[in-house]
């Protein structure tokens, strides 16, 4: 039996220097259509989905550490190593869903950029060409590092919510009761919410977003304790948000019987009942998630594709050396802000398609994951051990049954 090498202390310089990447492509899930998901949450059943929050945390938890780790070990992205395990053929199905999932999810985030700027008075025609010039442009400025602080620097914009949930002074004891003792529901709008949960809480391009962020940054096997602190705290970061939102809604509009169908819906729906400064912070909470998540989206999918078929690609590389990972960029940024502007979009549908495509790609990408991951000739001394398999083999499970439930409530008409 080979010996493991002996642990040594950590660095606090190291535990520093390593955190970035799995903050942010926890916190780009509180997007435009997360932030919906939690505050109809709230809206309908009060603080009684809290209790999702810590399972959602473990799940997202299992799904980015592993990515990082892989990302550590391989040095390469979660496209090329499917590319090379499984074909050129499944690349090819994986990668036009992952184009359209995070596609239409872009569309969604324009949308919620616009949503939020309206309740600051700003129209669409101003917010959202503004809002497209400023992404391209951070997107395209060739430093992955300087990005990173960027974004990073955006996601304190959700500490509005944490300072929401304090000025509507909610019942703590009951929301603490909720959270660790769940009321649950047969109902089948219940249950249709958990899934939106899931799939607002893992999706699809957060596995490629966090291997590829630790690719870029040039970390190797002796950081993955480092990324390991750093994934775990994104994910608990991202985690407390979600269940500051459901925990403001579910305090304010549910005793009021209020429903909303969006996330801007929650925020004008808080000014009446507890003042505009409450609607102010969560709206901006709104602009900061959609932003947030519209500027990592197009350069994550750009970055799959190209990894996956051997196309140069990095922020680093200008024009002339990677035209088709910046022309994907630059397409989907400009496509995704002229259908919103378009009148009449159907914007709805299109997030509704884009949770479909997950839902349906989730599952068949974590079965790549838990297999790569568990492959002592790709991942050597650090392949998933027995725990953490049977954690990502329940993780698939969940998420498969969940995706059919949602499926059956579908074709329901629920």
């Amino acid at each position: 039996m080979q010996e493991r090498p002996p642990r040594t202390p950590l660095e606090p310089m190291r535990v520093l220097a390593a955190m970035g990447p799995g903050m942010v492509a926890a916190l780009a899930g509180a997007d435009a259509g997360g932030v919906a998901a939690y505050s109809n949450s709230g809206a309908l059943y009060g603080f009684g989905l809290l209790w999702t929050v810590p399972i959602m945390c473990l799940l997202l938890i299992v799904v980015q550490e592993t990515a990082a780790r892989m990302g550590c070990v391989t040095g390469k992205g979660f496209a090329s190593l499917i590319r090379e395990q499984f074909g050129v053929r499944l690349s090819v199905v994986a990668m036009l869903a992952l184009l359209v999932s995070n596609a239409t999810v872009t569309l969604s985030e324009f949308a919620g950029i616009a949503s939020g700027m309206a309740l600051f008075g700003v129209p669409t025609y101003v917010s959202v060409p503004v809002a497209a010039l400023a992404i391209w442009l951070l997107t395209m400025s060739g430093s992955y590092r300087r990005i990173e602080k960027i974004l990073l620097a955006i996601s304190c914009i959700f500490l509005t919510y944490v300072v929401a949930a304090f000025m509507v002074g909610p019942d703590w004891g009951q929301a603490f009761h909720d959270t660790l003792l769940p009321p649950l529901s047969g109902d089948l709008s219940y249950l249709s919410l958990i899934v939106a949960l899931v799939g607002t809480t893992i999706a699809p391009w957060m596995i490629f977003l966090a291997q590829s962020n630790v690719v870029e940054r040039d970390a190797r096997e002796d950081d993955i304790p480092y990324q390991r602190i750093d994934t775990v705290t994104g994910s608990v970061v991202a985690s407390a948000i979600s269940w500051f939102i459901i925990l403001v809604t579910g305090a304010v509009l549910y005793p009021a019987g209020i429903v909303v169908a969006g996330a801007e819906d929650a925020a004008v729906a808080l000014a009446p009942l507890v003042g505009d400064y409450a609607q102010a912070l969560f709206g901006a909470g709104l602009i900061g998630a959609s932003f947030l998540a519209a500027c990592v989206l197009p350069g994550i999918t750009s970055s799959a594709i190209c990894e996956a078929f051997g196309w140069e690609h990095g922020s680093d590389r200008d024009w002339q050396e990677a035209p088709i990972y910046r022309g994907i960029i630059t397409a989907i940024i400009a496509i995704s802000a002229v259908v919103v502007l378009l009148p009449g979009a159907d914007l709805f549908g299109i997030m509704m398609a884009a949770q479909v495509i997950n839902g349906v790609l989730l599952p068949v990408l974590l079965v790549f994951m838990v297999i790569i991951a568990g492959d002592r000739h790709v991942m050597g001394r650090h392949a998933n051990g027995p725990t953490w398999n049977a954690l990502t083999w329940f993780t698939i499970i969940a998420v498969t049954i969940l995706t059919i439930i949602m499926f059956v409530l579908q074709a329901m008409g629920w």
